[in-house]
């Protein structure tokens, strides 16, 4: 299924409100672990990790695959980008803003 960009953008801030998930994602940048490995750190059953992993891969951030009786999952980075890119563009504007009231308060300070 596609998703709109409106829809991945929602997805991804959704999973990223999570700091369960923020920490697993963190946690799998270190590279590829198994859904026991995600879950170790947490004192939580293995259904809720994979309640949080459902979620972190309904939003493209990570993926699963089966080796023998083990699922590994990995991080897909390349999904933040457009988080990235709304943050971005929200930064320039209010950098703009904040420029343009600076000037505006100096040249009052200099009357």
């Amino acid at each position: 299924m596609v998703k709109s960009n409106t829809a991945r953008l929602d997805a991804v801030f959704h999973a990223l409100s999570d700091p369960t998930r923020r920490s697993i994602l963190r946690n799998l940048a270190g590279g590829r672990k198994t859904v026991s490995e995600i879950a170790r750190p947490y004192r939580m059953s293995l259904a809720a990790v994979s309640k949080h992993l459902n979620v972190l891969e309904s939003a493209e951030l990570v993926a699963r695959e089966r080796q023998g009786s083990f699922q590994l999952v990995h991080f897909k980075p390349q999904a933040l980008r457009s988080a990235e890119q709304w943050i971005a563009w929200y930064e320039k504007f209010w950098n703009e803003r904040l420029d343009a009231l600076q000037e505006l308060l100096e040249g009052k300070s200099e009357e």
